[in-house]
């Protein structure tokens, strides 16, 4: 069964010239289009997130290291 939204993407297929394909394939192409996008930010994400703790892992021993410098 048909929701409204399966209708939508069908129809706009249909104006599209795509008459050969029906039953919701266009939504389901966006829909993992999406997806694909998703999954490339959550990895760039991580990337950067990744950058910035290795980063703050050699600030914290460089600091450590200049505390213990002030050791009389």
């Amino acid at each position: 069964m048909k929701d409204a939204e399966d209708e939508a993407f069908e129809q706009l297929a249909l104006k599209q010239g795509q008459w050969e394909h029906t039953s919701g394939w266009r939504k389901r192409q966006i829909e993992q289009d999406f997806a694909n996008i998703d999954d490339a930010n959550n990895r760039k994400r991580n990337d950067i997130l990744e950058e910035i703790a290795t980063e703050l892992e050699a600030e914290a021993k460089n600091f450590a290291q200049y505390i213990r410098g002030m050791k009389r």
